[in-house]
Parts: structure tokens; sequence; C-alpha cells
């Protein structure tokens, strides 16, 4: 996998293992170890995880509210999963080796990052599963608003469904500005997959296609929001 493009650019030896058996091997590793430290420290509760498909890909759009939030989608399945990431967490050699490894690939956020797209439509052509935060970066309001239409384009080229998902007790687990975690309930909520219409390949997602898609997407990632959000005791 390619560093990103810019001045945040770093490579990492030939020589270390990036294999995809041993990426998926670690990947199993790291992953193993979030799913027992979330279970005891913040008493992970995931409702709807059998939502998610055994095989094939999916496209699944969590709200975000805290840093911990990509960690916690992981513990959703034992497949590997694609992620999209700040292009600075790729700025050093043992970081760039660290997110091409667990499956991640770096995003632009201040602008239309097309190789970022390619990306993500490539993975999802192959099968592969693959998280989008819809809201684009952390938010703090308990509304879920003003969505990026990558997740509703993405499903349109592909015929991916996209799987909501609420989170729970998160941004209390790790406010924005923390340095450590915090002992809190966190819960999950995941929603009925969103099937999109299937285009003709080769063309182009309507722009009202896409709109409309999105709007979906947005009230049921609300309902999965608020229904993660009692059941973790949030205020």
């Amino acid at each position: 996998m390619s560093p990103p493009s810019g001045d945040v650019v770093a490579t990492y030896p030939a020589s270390w293992p990036s294999s995809p058996t041993f990426r998926r091997r670690f990947y199993a590793v790291v992953r193993g170890l979030i799913a027992g430290f979330a279970a005891i420290y913040w008493r992970l509760e995931v409702d709807g995880a059998e939502r998610l498909p055994a095989t094939g890909a999916f496209i699944l759009a969590p709200v975000h509210r805290s840093n911990i939030d990509t960690p916690i989608m992981s513990t959703l399945t034992h497949r590997y999963m694609r992620y999209l990431g700040k292009e600075e967490m790729w700025k050093y050699r043992w970081s760039a080796w660290l997110w091409d490894t667990l499956g991640a690939f770096p995003v632009k956020r201040d602008s239309v990052d097309r190789e970022a797209m390619r990306r993500c439509r490539l993975a999802l052509e192959a099968g592969e599963p693959l998280v989008v935060y819809p809201e684009g970066t952390r938010r703090s309001s308990s509304v879920v608003e003003d969505l990026y239409d990558g997740a509703a384009h993405l499903a349109l080229r592909t015929g991916a469904p996209i799987i909501p998902v609420g989170i729970g007790g998160s941004i209390r687990a790790m406010p924005r500005g923390a340095k450590f975690f915090r002992p809190v309930k966190v819960c999950v909520v995941v929603g009925e997959p969103i099937v999109p219409e299937v285009l003709e390949r080769g063309h182009s997602a309507p722009r009202r296609a896409v709109k409309e898609l999105t709007e979906r997407l947005a009230a049921e990632l609300q309902v999965v929001f608020d229904g993660a959000r009692v059941r973790a005791g949030d205020r």
C-alpha cells in the first residue's frame, strides 16, 4: 500500500512483513486484544452484530464521537475490514506500517480525495468490508446531521449495502483532548443494512439518488445512535 501524498509521507523498509497472510493474522491478534480490553474496561455491549454479512462487501457507517470508535468497530466482526484515516497518521515509518498492516489507507480531509475514493471502491469491488464515517470527523452533538455523501456514492457505484452503527458512551470514555481512557459503559447498536439501487456498470450515481440515500442514512443513524446512547446512559 502506498503512502499518502503531500508533506506527510513516510516509508518503511521493504523487509518489514506485509503479505496478505501476515496482515490478516496481525489484524486478528490486535482485534482480539481490543475486544478483550473493551469487554472488561468498557463493559462493551453490542446489539445487532448478526446483521453484518459473513461474506461479501459492505460499508460500515458509524457515528463518530471519539478516537476509540474505530477500535470499537473492529470488534463487531472477525472479518478483516478496511478503514479510512487522516493522512497525518502516516507521518512516521512505524505508524505508516501499522496502519497499512491493519487495513487502513490515508485520506485528505480538507478536499475531495479521489485517490482515497478509488481505493475504497476497489476494496468493495474485491468483496472487502469498509468502515466509512459519514460525518467525516468527530462531532460532539447528539444530533446526526450534515453528512458527507461519500458512503452513498460508494454504495451506489458498487452495490454494497450501508450498515448504520450507533455508538453510545465513547465520548465519555475518551472525549476530545483526553489522553487516557475512562472506564465507562460503551454500547453499540448495529442497524439494518440499507441496500442501494444497482447502477449499470460504468454509470455515475445520479445526484438525486446520492442525496436520497444520504438522507436515509442520516435518519437511520439517528435511530441507532439514540438507542446506543440510551443503553450507555448518555445524557
